[in-house]
């Protein structure tokens, strides 16, 4: 069953088409992650699916609402955590929710007992009575995915959850995302940039770049598709006769090295060896979400943030 259907959206700001005829599915319970440079148009998609933006044509059904005729029935059945905090830093961290709850009209027994459950979800109950500005940057985001769960969405958002974060920081978010998946049962999309926080807690990913799909699948999927190891040689290679082995997915020039995909790059090392005359320096590991992004764009993911 789908959680989210999207049909041929398309958003123009004047000249720009920030999106172009965006059509997929997003599963019930599925982490499903949009992985994209800044201004691929992640952000505005999910601006569009939270009813936060009116896309130029096409329309999305969340939870069997539709977002350009149901917005409000689409907002009771979501929440979000936004890129940019939103929390009131002068309240604690129980008021902070307590005023979440208000705004969607919580009965306030119930909101007091969903407050403390939630939490104690993201291990902030100690800290229920302090100032929000005390609070580290990881632990506003902490709050903040707390505040988007408070009134039992069946979707939450999350757009670019750990980003400004240190890496400790980023790792403990990615928890509390994997245990809120298991625990509240609910279906996930984030928007992410950062490979390794879409590979670690995606089903899927859907590579974005200049407002189109250009690729959607597993993550294990994706890397399949160029090939599950890679040899990277700088030296004399005969490149031609690499790319006619049959078990060559594909044989690049890139800064000077060659950037050879395969399935089984190690068991047929010697094969391929026979076709290079000078090896100034050899590489074998295995593929990654970061050489998928390359392949698809012709760019790492850094390069088109610039």
């Amino acid at each position: 069953m789908n959680a989210i259907n999207i049909k041929d959206i398309t958003k123009k700001f004047k000249e720009v088409d920030a999106l172009s005829g965006i059509s997929f599915d997003i599963k019930q319970g599925e982490v499903f992650s949009l992985l994209g440079p800044n201004g691929a148009g992640k952000t505005t998609l999910i601006s569009i699916l939270t009813t936060i933006l009116k896309p130029t044509s096409g329309t999305a059904v969340i939870n069997g609402k539709d977002i350009i005729k149901e917005p409000l029935d689409v907002r009771k059945n979501i929440g979000i955590v936004f890129q940019e905090p939103s929390l009131d830093d002068l309240l604690t961290a129980k008021e902070n929710l307590y005023l979440h709850s208000m705004l969607y009209n919580m009965p306030k027994e119930i909101a007091k007992k969903r407050i403390k459950d939630i939490l104690i979800t993201v291990n902030l109950y100690e800290r229920k009575d302090h100032i929000v500005k005390t609070f580290s940057g990881g632990m506003k985001r902490q709050l903040e995915i707390a505040r988007g769960l408070l009134h039992t969405p069946k979707i939450l958002f999350l757009d670019e959850p750990t980003v400004g974060l240190d890496p400790f920081s980023r790792r403990n978010i990615w928890e509390y995302i994997k245990k809120v998946k298991k625990e509240q049962n609910i279906t996930i999309i984030l928007t992410t940039h950062y490979m390794e926080e879409a590979e670690s807690l995606s089903d899927r990913i859907a590579i974005i770049n200049k407002g189109k799909i250009i690729e959607l699948d597993t993550p294990e999927n994706l890397k399949k598709k160029i090939g599950d190891e890679i040899l990277i040689i700088k030296g004399i290679v005969d490149d031609n006769r690499v790319r006619s082995l049959d078990f060559i997915k594909s044989v690049d020039l890139k800064n000077d090295k060659y950037i050879i995909t395969s399935k089984e790059i190690t068991k047929n090392l010697n094969k391929i060896l026979e076709y290079v005359k000078r090896i100034d320096d050899i590489e074998i590991r295995k593929t990654s979400l970061e050489d998928v992004f390359l392949k698809m764009t012709g760019k790492k993911i850094e390069e088109l943030d610039e």
